[in-house]
């Protein structure tokens, strides 16, 4: 699991815009958990579940759901941490699924800050995380993630 990002205060948060708060650690996208997350979803589509038709298809292996991907952005992301009484994640402004990830690969996660910006209450962060396949050269998905801080 990733840390968290170093603890900022509003104003060094600020600092930080167009910076990278952090790199995540390595996961591994196993068949099991590609396997969980369509119990989850219902989503049992062959790309993803069935390993021997999968293996003759355009990726030759099975292939993590987009969305299995997006959601492992809470455990491979370094977030932003600010003093706060509460935070929320407000959404997504923009996601792409660029590059599909292979079961057994291993993903991670660059964060960079791209805007604070005032709300009643508080702060909304907007930042930009790059999810990397190891030995990839392109990414599997860009994200732009909104979180508020209720102050």
């Amino acid at each position: 699991m990733t840390e968290t990002a170093r603890s900022a205060t509003v104003d060094e948060l600020r600092q930080q815009i167009g910076s990278t708060i952090g790199v995540g650690e390595w996961v591994t996208v196993t068949q099991d958990l590609i396997d969980r997350f369509a119990d989850a979803t219902g989503d049992h589509q062959w790309i993803h579940v069935d390993a021997q038709r999968a293996a003759a298809g355009p990726f030759g292996t099975t292939i993590a759901h987009g969305f299995l991907t997006l959601s492992l952005l809470v455990t491979i992301a370094p977030q932003v941490e600010v003093p706060a009484k509460m935070a929320v994640n407000y959404g997504l402004d923009r996601v792409r699924f660029i590059t599909p990830v292979p079961s057994g690969s291993r993903i991670r996660a660059h964060t960079v800050l791209r805007d604070v910006t005032e709300v009643s209450g508080g702060i909304q962060t907007s930042a930009e995380i790059t999810v990397e396949i190891e030995g990839g050269e392109r990414p599997a998905c860009v994200a732009v993630w909104l979180a508020r801080f209720y102050l």
